[in-house]
């Protein structure tokens, strides 16, 4: 019998993101970058100009200078600037913190603005209930027209490869109208599954299983796995 549960758990970064870590401002110094990451025991922080996210420095790249009363704003080409927006999918910030070895990410507004980060702890305990990691099975995330979506036919396409369906979440971004499906089967060989949605024409976003195929988030899946074990 096909089982599957609703949780509410959130899939949006703008429901992770933390208020309490600060943010560096050009006209700070090296020295208070840095005594900034020790109080709050992180290595790296955004920087923030009139309330517009700038970049992010690691505790690394200042320590590299000499002169810690400089300021910010006069080590601008250390500064790199990935981010998410506030109402991308969390495995988007898992993905751009593990591209760039962040212990936070920073999350952004529609106008650029930074309005939070979320760190990659976070990400990493939220990612392990949101999916059920306890249990084993592998994860899909779909990305369709809202008028698109038949549960009938997604869980006959999952069925079909000898899988059943044990949690589906749905979030429909506002702006595109597009839906995002984060499917959990009880199964961890996957490839077939994301195979037959791909031959449906399905766009498949994610997904994380055992096998060593090429995925848009392979590393991400083994970052969850070591989490796991500790």
């Amino acid at each position: 019998m096909l089982s599957y549960s609703l949780k509410p758990l959130s899939m949006l970064t703008r429901d992770l993101q933390s208020q309490t870590l600060p943010y560096i401002h050009l006209h700070d110094t090296i020295y208070q970058a840095l005594q900034l990451m020790n109080d709050f025991h992180v290595v790296h922080l955004p920087i923030e100009d009139e309330k517009k996210y700038v970049g992010i420095v690691s505790e690394d790249e200042l320590l590299r200078f000499d002169d810690d009363t400089a300021d910010i704003a006069s080590v601008k080409e250390i500064f790199s600037a990935p981010f998410v927006k506030d109402d991308e999918h969390f495995l988007k910030a898992i993905q751009i913190a593990v591209q760039n070895s962040l212990s936070i990410v920073p999350v952004v507004d529609d106008a650029h603005r930074i309005v939070g980060v979320v760190t990659y702890n976070d990400l990493l305990k939220h990612s392990s209930d949101f999916m059920s990691l306890h249990e084993p099975g592998g994860l899909i995330v779909i990305e369709l027209e809202g008028k698109e979506y038949s549960f009938n036919e997604i869980s006959r396409i999952v069925e079909a490869n000898d899988a059943q369906i044990t949690q589906l979440n749905t979030h429909t971004d506002p702006l595109s109208g597009l839906m995002q499906l984060t499917i959990k089967i009880n199964k961890l060989e996957v490839s077939d599954i994301v195979a037959t949605f791909q031959r449906y024409e399905y766009n498949v976003k994610y997904y994380f299983g055992e096998e060593l195929y090429e995925n848009e988030l392979r590393s991400n899946y083994d970052n969850l796995m070591n989490y796991l074990k500790i």
